[in-house]
Order: structure tokens, then C-alpha cells, then sequence
């Protein structure tokens, strides 16, 4: 239990006496008075983690110093002592902001109990303030670089918007940092302390997006065999993401836009209306007006997605922001690998400054963590981007690849991945992209092979 500075007000001196015994044995410090007036007084001069009062007392009793203790010293938490053991009496104290009660005669392990309660329930709060602070910051637009004119805007949306109800679309091109808007919008809301849900609507057919979305009963089709809780009521109070909705398939339109007017909806294979209080943000990277022209996404569930509209530039549009971004990224992953490079040469600057960069934010963060993990270097040279380009492959049949009969998989696998390690010049990153792996898959494989057969095959060292 940690160590608190506690008083203790009771009328009785050898009950003020008794409670200050247990609770300094318990490694506290005990002031002790006999009568609310005094307690008061005590309260004004100094900051007490804890009360422990009696309730019935004269000229004062234990509620009224509860309620004047409340209003000088907010911080402070109150435990009512009393003899008067009805349900009454502790909902009554309770009522009036009492963190506890025990009740007399109480032993001193029971009244150590009532005060370590209250001493952790006040750490939890203090922890969970702390951090919620620290989400508040995280997603106080710190991933979201730039000042340009064009981001400026952003932020002053988000600002405006995000303790709304309203239904907010999120356009922009991929890669531009959609889903950090809705973050944003999120936990600069009073939703925060509620769930954020996203779900990707591009990334699932309609049938098992229309269960993701609202859930499914058990021996709704075939292998439903439990009950399914779905992401509007996962977001219940709280935010869902739709990311990428112009994917949604026309089937399933109508039922979002249900969502939308009436704020309930049936599970898959149920009948019974479920009722939700969840706010829609959505994104796309897609052309929303020819979609409606072509009558691939309802105008009525466009208008109702569209309330508020985020634009996000792409960002050869806001290139005042790229110096940002690169020394945003470079301090992050130097700090995340361990990494000492010191900054880009001018050259580099002039090339990231003149580049179009298609992917937007999401390239230019790529490029980054790339060279930082790859370069062994102070300063990042040209030499370690490749922006644009992308990296050459042997096609099949170009004789560059011979493989004789017998040849058994695990060896043509060996083989291919080496041949591809040595095409890329040892770098590993580069050649699991060729060869559509992952970095940690082809790390796996290459320690499957000898040092020795590694530098045979490849006749050169691999960057690690």
C-alpha cells in the first residue's frame, strides 16, 4: 500500500486515537481531529490523500464536513466511518461523493482495506488520465506532417468537427493518410474513451462484409455456428471507420443507409431490431460523383455519407511539406532501428523535392524506413532510393535460369532465392518484393542455408 497522508476526524479521542494507531503502523501519516470545525481548518492548510470521518458528530456532522471538504479540497477522498450500520446511511454518504464506508467496530485490517481501496482506485484514475493525455497527443494530428496551406485546412476541419455527431467522408488518394484523419476526428471527440472500429470495405465480399458490419445469429448459414457481434455494435458509442466505401456492394447499400436514417439494424439470420449510437467516418480514394453517375453507389447514401467532406491533397500538391515529412520519418526510424544517420545530403532533398511521388505519404515514409534500415551510412545518398523505379526481373526464358531434371523444389526454391538476392545486389528488402515474400520469410530461408553455400551461389556478402 502506498503511503498517504490521511485525516482523520471523529468526536471520540480514543476512536481518533485507534484509527491513527493502524493507519501509521500501515506506514501512513495520521493527523487526527475531534470535531468537523477543526478538520475543516486541518483541510485548508494541507493537502490530505485521504479523510476518514465520523458521520455522526457535533456541531458538524460527517456529511456536511463531506460535502465542505468536497468543495476546498476536491482531490481529497472521503471515508465515512459510522455505528449506524443501515443502507441508508451508506447510500446517503455514497450519494454525497463518500469513496467508501466502514462500518463500527472495524478491525484495523478492515479499516487498511477500505484505504488501500481507495489509494488504488485513485491510481487507476490518475494512470488512465495519464493515458488518455498521452492518446490525445498521439492523435493531436502528430503523425499527420505538415503546415502547408492545404494540411492547415485539414486541421481546421478536424478542430471544427470532431465532437459532432455528424457523418464525416474522407477522400483523398491512397497513401495520402485517411485513416489518421479519422483517428483524429475520433479521439479529439467525446467519444474517445469509446471503441474505434475499422473495417475494410474493399477487403471482403459482400456476404462476409454484410456479417462483419452487423454481426450474424447462430445457424445463420452454414458455418455460423455461435453467435457473431458485428462492428456497428462493436462501435456502439463510440466511432466506425468504413474505409474504402465505395467498395460496398450495391446489395448491401440499403442497409447502411438504414443504419444511417434509423440508427438500428437486424443481424444476419435474426429478426430482432438493435438499436446503435455509433458515428460513421468513411474514406475513399475513388471518384465518387462517377460512381453515382454509373450507377454503382446510391446518391442517397452518398448525401448521408457526405455531411461533412475531408479533402485530403495528394502530395505533389503540398510539396512545402516534404522537407517535414523526410526528417519526421528519418528521426523516427533511425530512433526505432538503432540507427545513426545523421540527415540527407542536398542531393537527396532536391530529388524528393522534384519527385511526384504516386504513393503520397505512404511512399515517402516507405522510402525512408527502406534507406534507414538498409544504408550503412551518416548521411543518405541518392544511391539509396529508388524512387519510381522499379526493380528488374529475369523473366522466364531468357536463359538466365536453367534447371536441370530432378532438380527437387527445396533446391529450385534455394536456387531462385539466391539468384534473386544476387539480381538485387544483397538487398534483402528488394528481393523479398521480387520475390513477393516477406523480409522476415526470406531471413527464415536464408538461415536455412550456410554462409558457405550463400557466398558460393551469390559470389558477393548480403546486406544484413
Amino acid at each position: 500500500m502506498s503511503r498517504a497522508q490521511i485525516l482523520v476526524i471523529d468526536d471520540e479521542p480514543l476512536m481518533g486515537d485507534y484509527v491513527q494507531e493502524a493507519l501509521v503502523r500501515a506506514g501512513h501519516e495520521v493527523d487526527v481531529c475531534t470535531n468537523g470545525p477543526a478538520g475543516l481548518e486541518c483541510v485548508r492548510r494541507t493537502f490530505y490523500d485521504v479523510l476518514i470521518t465520523d458521520l455522526r458528530m457535533e456541531p458538524m456532522d460527517g456529511l456536511e464536513v463531506l460535502r465542505r471538504v468536497r468543495e476546498e479540497s476536491p482531490g481529497t477522498h472521503c471515508i465515512i466511518m459510522t455505528a449506524y450500520g443501515t443502507v441508508e446511511t451508506a447510500v446517503a454518504a455514497l450519494k454525497e461523493g463518500a469513496a467508501d464506508y466502514v462500518m463500527k467496530p472495524f478491525t484495523p485490517d478492515e479499516l487498511e482495506v477500505a484505504v488501500s481501496r481507495v489509494l488504488e482506485h485513485e491510481r487507476l484514475t490518475q494512470e488512465n488520465r495519464y493515458l488518455r493525455g498521452e492518446l490525445n497527443l498521439h492523435y493531436d494530428f502528430e503523425s499527420m506532417v505538415g503546415e502547408s496551406p492545404a494540411m492547415a485546412a485539414v486541421y481546421d476541419s478536424i478542430r471544427r468537427v470532431a465532437d459532432s455527431r455528424a457523418t464525416v467522408l474522407i477522400r483523398g488518394e491512397s497513401g495520402t493518410g485517411k485513416e489518421l484523419v479519422a483517428r483524429a476526428l475520433h479521439y479529439r471527440s467525446v467519444r474517445r474513451d469509446k471503441p474505434f472500429i475499422k473495417v475494410n470495405c474493399a477487403a471482403l465480399s459482400a456476404g462476409l462484409l454484410e456479417s462483419e458490419l452487423f454481426g450474424h445469429e447462430k445457424g445463420a448459414f452454414t458455418g455460423a455456428h455461435d453467435r457473431k457481434i458485428g462492428r456497428f455494435e462493436l462501435a456502439h458509442h463510440g466511432t466506425l471507420l468504413l474505409d474504402e466505401v465505395s467498395e460496398i456492394s450495391s446489395e448491401l447499400q440499403p442497409k447502411i443507409l438504414r443504419v444511417l436514417q434509423e440508427r438500428e439494424f437486424e443481424r444476419v439470420g435474426g429478426n430482432t431490431s438493435i438499436q446503435v449510437d455509433t458515428r460513421i467516418i468513411s474514406t475513399s480514394n475513388r471518384d465518387l460523383e462517377q460512381a453515382l453517375a454509373d450507377g454503382h453507389f446510391r446518391e442517397d447514401l452518398f448525401f448521408r455519407l457526405n455531411v461533412i467532406p475531408i479533402y485530403l491533397p495528394p502530395l505533389r500538391e503540398r510539396r512545402e511539406d516534404i522537407a517535414a515529412l523526410m526528417d519526421y520519418f528519418l528521426k523516427r526510424y533511425t530512433h526505432e532501428n538503432g540507427r545513426d544517420i545523421q540527415g540527407f545530403t542536398p542531393a537527396v532533398r532536391q530529388m524528393f523535392a522534384e519527385y511526384q511521388w504516386p504513393g503520397n505519404v505512404r511512399e515517402l515514409q516507405n522510402s525512408v524506413e527502406r534507406a534507414v534500415v538498409l544504408s550503412r551510412e551518416r548521411m543518405l545518398e541518392p544511391e539509396h532510393f529508388s524512387l519510381g523505379m522499379p526493380v528488374p526481373v529475369e523473366k522466364p526464358g531468357s536463359g538466365a535460369v536453367s534447371v536441370p531434371l530432378g532438380t527437387t523444389v527445396a533446391e529450385m526454391e534455394k536456387h531462385l532465392i539466391l539468384r534473386t538476392i544476387k539480381h538485387c545486389g544483397g538487398n534483402r528488402t528488394r528481393a523479398a518484393e521480387v520475390l513477393g515474400i516477406s523480409v522476415r520469410t526470406l531471413r527464415n530461408k536464408l538461415k536455412e542455408y550456410s554462409e558457405e553455400a550463400l557466398d558460393k551461389d551469390t559470389g558477393q556478402g548480403v546486406v544484413p
